[in-house]
């Protein structure tokens, strides 16, 4: 009896479970990595709540985080503001204004420059203002205290 192949079938077997060793820990890390999206989502929401922004709002600020982890953060902190009756903080910058796409693209760019003869009437009606002059390097603007 030969013993030769035996000992290879062995060894490959043996070779083929301790590759196997290195899939598991890759399902592990796609398994952090889907927790730490879905923490990323529901912080989110709770910033959204906290700040009394909307849903809808959040989803479009937020467009590649989970809807479902925003709502999750969404409503754990709406929970947890009635309990302790806390009130939405309004955000310090105001909101960003984007102008929809689907207008932008309908006019063309010769209707969004005036004609020549509203610059002539809007340059006559401005009054003409000397440019301030230029700030030397040496002159130190002064601090003003409010």
């Amino acid at each position: 009896m030969n013993l030769r192949p035996l000992k290879l079938a062995i060894l490959a077997a043996l070779a083929l479970l301790l590759a196997g060793c290195d899939l598991i820990a890759l399902f592990d890390e796609q398994g952090k990595i889907d927790a730490k999206r879905e923490a990323e989502g529901r912080a989110v929401g709770s910033a959204c709540r906290h700040s009394g922004r909307a849903l809808e709002e959040c989803y479009e600020r937020s467009p590649k985080t989970s809807k479902a982890a925003i709502y999750a953060g969404w409503r754990d902190m709406d929970a947890y503001m009635r309990e302790n009756n806390i009130q939405v903080v309004s955000p310090d910058a105001p909101p960003e204004e984007v102008p929809p796409k689907a207008e932008a693209e309908d006019k063309p760019k010769a209707a969004e420059a005036p004609p020549a003869d509203d610059k002539k009437k809007a340059a006559e009606a401005a009054p003409s203002a000397a440019p301030p002059p230029p700030v030397s390097p040496a002159v130190k603007p002064e601090k003003r205290v409010v």
